[in-house]
C-alpha cells in the first residue's frame, strides 16, 4: 500500500509508474465488477448416475430415485400454476401486447384468470361440459388471448388443442374429427373462413361454433348461419359467461390437459395426450435444474415468439406464469421482433438454433477487417475463459468494447437463453455464451416427454452435447442391431420414462405400442451415446433410415448436420435409396455468402444464375466432402453430386414442419427427377471401369468394395 502512495504522490511518474498504476486500477476494476462464480448443483464431472436396468438419472437426485411430478405443493396442475403466478407476484403484470411503434401494454394477472373464468362459463353457458372428454380448439398465433383460452380449458377441467395455421387444410380437418372438436378459438376472419370452408365440404360435421378473437363483418356470421356454425366474438362469449358466472373445476393433475398434435414428417399428424402432471413435472424439473444460479421472479419478463402451439414454448410459459413473471408477446411479424426486443427487455428469451445462427452470422459478418476479426475473435476468446470459470456478466471491457451492441439487440436485459428443437453448433454455442453475457443453456426432447428430458448444468460450459436427464425422467439407450449401436459401448436408441411421458396418441393405440413399450419407456428414434461425465450427446437418428444397395445404413439427417456447417451452404437435403449405391443432395446455397464465394472463384451472377454454375457446384461439393471427412463421414455417406436450388425451404412452401424439420416426402417428391438422374449418371461413373494400371484384389472386384475404392 505504502508503494502505491509513493508511486501516485511521486513528483514526476515515469512512464513505468503510469503503466504500474494503470495495470493497478485495470486490476481493481476487474476485481471489483468480476461477479461470483456460478455453483454447480451437481459435480460437473459426475453429472448422471446409474440406476437399475442400465438406465441413468440426474445427480441431483442422488441419494432417492423419486422422480419430481411438481416444484411447489401449491401448483400441481396448470390451472394452479396459474392462481400461484397470480399470489405471489401480488396481482402483477401478466400479458403484455403492442401495436408498431407503441409500448407495451399490460394485462394483469387478475385481468387474464378474470376473463379466462367469464369465456370458460359462456363456453358452459353454450352447452359445453366441464371435463377432459371437452377439446376446445386453440387456432391463432402467439397472443394474450391464446392464453386466456387455453387457461379458460384448464380452469373448468376441459382440454385444448392447439391447430397450427401451416398445418393445411387436410391435416385441419383431420384433428377436428379425431379430437372430435366442436368449437374453436381463433384469432381472424381468415382463418374462421378456413373452419367454414371446411365445414361446408361436409369434412368437419363435428364443428359447432368459432369464437373470433378479431372483429369481422356481420356476412361471416350469416355464412356460419348457412352451415349451421355459430360465430360469435371473444368479447361477446366473454360477456356471456359473466352474465352466467360458473364456479371453476379445476382439473387433477392426472386430468388431460392438451392434445398436442405432432406435424410429423409423413401421415397424418398424431394427437400427443399430455396430462397436466406431464406438463407441470416437465416445467419444475427444467426449474429445478438450474435454481442454483438462477431464480425466476415476478420481474422476468419472457418474449413470446416461438409456436404456442409446440410444447417448448409452453413449458418456457408455465415456468414463467408459476413465478408470477411476465410474458410479452411479439407483434406477430418476425421481421419486427428486434424492434420488440429492444422495447419490451426480455430477461429469459427462448430461442431455436436458426436464430441463434442468424446472431453469430450477424456478429461475424460485423468484423470487416482481419484485424476487426482477430479482435473479435480475441475478445470472445477472452470472455468464454471467464465463462469456463463460471463468471457470466455483461460488464467486461470486451463487452464495453466489442459486446455490447449485439446485447443491446437483444434489449440489454437477457439473462437466460434456452435453445432446442434442433442441434446447434458447438462453435456456434461456445461464441454466444461469451458474447451474450447470459446463460444458455440447451435442452433436448419431444412432444411425447411434454417437451424436455435433458437439460444441460449450470456451470457446465462444454458444448456439443445436450445435458442430463432432468429430475423428472430417467434415460437409458437400447441396441439397435442394424446401426451397431449398442448400449454396453454407451451408445444406443435414446429411451425415456418419468412422470414427464404422456399417455398415448389419441385414438390410436396402435402408433402408441410403436412408440411406448409395454414397460413404460417412450422410444425416441433419437440415437444417444452417454459421455465420460454422464451428459447425453445425439449422434444420430434412427427414424428416416434407409439402405443403399450395397446394404449400408444411411441416417441423412446426420449427415445434413454436417455438411450445413460448409460457408456457402443454408440448407441441405440428402437423398438416396435401396436401388442404388450412392447419395446425392439438394443444396440451397446462402444467398448472403454465395457472392462472395462465388467471387472467390472469379464468378459473378445472380442467385439463380449461379445455382446452374457447374464451377460452382463443384466447389460446393469439395467444401461438403472435405467437412463430411473432417467429421469422420464413411465414404459411402458423402454425397457423390448436388442439385443447387436458389429458394429456401420454407413452411410456407409446404418444406418443412412448423418444428422447422425437413418433411421429406414432399422434398422427395418434389426433387425426385433432378435427384433420380444425378444418381443414374454418378452410378455409371462409380461403375465405370478403373484405370489400367491400378490392380484389383478378389476382395476389391465385389461389386461393394469396386464402388467403396472408387468413391
Amino acid at each position: 500500500m505504502d508503494f502505491i502512495f509513493q508511486l501516485l504522490f511521486s513528483p514526476l511518474p515515469t512512464p513505468v509508474v503510469i503503466s504500474v498504476i494503470a495495470v493497478g486500477v485495470a486490476t481493481l476494476f476487474y476485481l471489483n465488477t468480476r461477479p461470483s462464480p456460478l455453483r454447480s448443483p451437481a459435480d460437473l464431472n459426475r453429472q448422471s448416475l446409474g440406476v437399475k436396468d442400465g438406465a441413468r438419472k440426474t445427480a441431483l437426485l442422488e441419494d432417492n430415485n423419486n422422480l419430481m411430478s411438481y416444484l411447489y405443493n401449491d401448483a400441481k396442475t396448470l390451472y394452479e400454476v396459474f392462481q400461484r403466478g397470480l399470489r405471489v407476484s401480488g396481482n402483477g403484470q401478466c400479458l403484455g401486447y403492442r401495436k408498431s411503434g407503441r409500448p407495451y401494454q399490460w394485462l394483469k394477472y387478475k385481468q387474464v384468470s378474470d376473463r379466462a373464468q367469464h369465456l370458460g362459463s359462456g363456453l358452459l353457458h353454450k352447452g359445453l361440459k366441464p371435463n377432459s372428454e371437452t377439446f376446445i380448439g386453440i387456432f391463432a398465433q402467439n397472443r394474450p388471448e391464446w392464453i386466456i383460452g387455453e387457461l379458460a380449458c384448464y380452469t373448468y377441467s376441459m382440454v385444448a388443442v392447439p391447430l397450427y395455421d401451416t398445418l393445411g387444410p387436410e391435416a385441419l380437418v383431420f384433428i377436428i374429427n379425431q379430437a372430435e372438436i366442436s368449437t374453436v378459438l381463433c384469432d381472424d376472419q381468415k382463418k374462421a373462413e378456413t373452419l367454414l370452408l371446411n365445414h361446408e365440404k361436409g369434412q368437419t360435421s363435428v364443428l359447432k361454433t368459432v369464437v373470433l378473437m378479431n372483429s369481422f363483418p356481420p356476412e361471416l356470421i350469416e355464412r356460419g348461419k348457412r352451415c349451421g356454425v355459430d360465430i360469435v366474438s371473444m368479447e361477446d362469449m366473454e360477456v356471456l359467461g359473466k352474465n352466467n358466472l360458473q364456479k371453476p373445476v379445476p382439473p387433477k393433475p392426472e386430468d388431460l390437459s392438451i392434445v398436442c398434435f405432432t406435424s410429423g414428417t409423413t401421415g397424418n399428424p398424431k394427437g400427443a395426450m399430455l396430462t397436466h402432471e406431464n406438463v407441470v413435472a416437465n416445467a419444475g424439473a427444467v426449474l429445478k435444474t438450474f435454481e442454483t444460479c438462477l431464480v425466476p421472479s415476478p420481474q422476468d419478463v419472457s418474449i413470446s415468439f416461438l409456436p404456442l402451439a409446440h410444447m417448448f414454448e409452453r413449458i418456457v410459459q408455465t415456468v414463467i406464469y408459476g413465478a408470477g413473471a411476465k410474458v410479452g408477446f411479439f407483434q406477430g411479424d418476425i421481421r419486427l421482433l428486434p424492434d420488440d426486443m429492444k422495447t419490451l427487455q426480455p430477461t429469459v428469451f427462448p430461442v431455436v438454433p436458426r436464430l441463434l445462427n442468424r446472431i453469430y452470422d450477424k456478429v461475424q459478418s460485423g468484423a470487416t477487417s482481419p484485424f476487426k476479426k482477430w479482435l473479435l475473435n480475441f475478445a470472445a476468446e477472452r470472455k468464454y475463459a471467464e465463462v469456463k470459470d463460471g463468471i457470466i456478466r455483461k460488464n467486461s471491457i470486451w463487452d464495453k468494447l466489442i459486446f455490447s451492441k449485439v446485447q443491446e439487440s437483444l434489449g440489454g436485459h437477457v439473462r437466460m437463453m434456452v435453445t432446442g428443437a434442433a442441434p446447434i453448433s458447438p462453435s456456434v454455442l461456445s461464441f454466444l455464451r461469451a458474447a451474450l453475457g447470459c446463460q444458455i443453456f440447451e435442452a433436448y426432447g419431444q412432444t411425447e416427454c411434454a417437451a424436455a428430458c435433458t437439460f444441460t448444468l449450470p456451470g457446465d460450459a462444454t458444448s456439443g452435447h445436450v445435458g442430463v436427464p432432468l429430475p423428472c425422467n430417467f434415460l437409458k439407450l437400447v441396441d439397435v442391431d442394424e446401426m451397431n449401436y449398442f448400449a454396453s459401448n454407451g451408445e444406443g436408441e435414446v429411451c425415456i420414462k418419468g412422470t414427464n411421458v404422456f399417455k398415448g396418441y389419441l385414438k390410436d393405440p396402435e402408433k402408441t405400442a410403436e412408440t411406448l413399450d409395454k414397460d413404460g419407456w417412450l422410444h425416441t428414434g433419437d440415437i444417444g451415446k452417454w459421455l465420460p461425465n454422464g451428459v447425453l450427446k445425439i449422434i444420430d437418428r434412427k427414424k428416416n433410415i434407409f439402405k443403399l444397395a450395397q446394404g449400408e445404413y444411411i441416417a441423412p439427417e446426420k449427415i445434413e448436420n454436417v455438411y450445413v456447417r460448409s460457408g456457402p451452404v443454408a440448407q441441405v437435403f440428402v437423398h438416396g435409396d435401396s436401388l442404388q449405391s450412392c447419395l446425392v443432395a439438394v443444396v440451397v446455397p446462402d444467398a448472403d455468402t454465395l457472392p462472395d464465394f462465388a467471387k472467390s472463384l472469379g464468378i459473378q451472377g445472380s442467385i439463380e444464375e449461379l445455382c446452374k454454375n457447374t464451377e460452382i457446384k463443384k466447389a460446393i461439393i469439395t467444401d461438403m466432402t472435405k467437412l463430411g471427412r473432417e467429421a469422420g463421414l464413411k465414404s459411402f455417406e458423402q454425397v457423390k453430386d448436388v442439385h443447387l436450388h436458389p429458394e429456401l425451404f420454407t413452411i410456407e412452401n409446404g418444406l418443412l414442419t412448423p418444428t422447422l424439420k425437413a418433411k421429406r416426402t414432399e422434398l422427395k417428391a418434389l426433387f425426385v427427377e433432378s435427384c433420380s438422374s444425378r444418381q443414374r449418371r454418378t452410378v455409371v461413373a462409380v461403375h465405370s471401369p478403373p484405370p489400367r494400371h491400378l490392380e484389383f484384389s478378389p476382395l476389391q472386384n465385389s461389386a461393394v468394395s469396386g464402388i467403396l475404392y472408387h468413391l
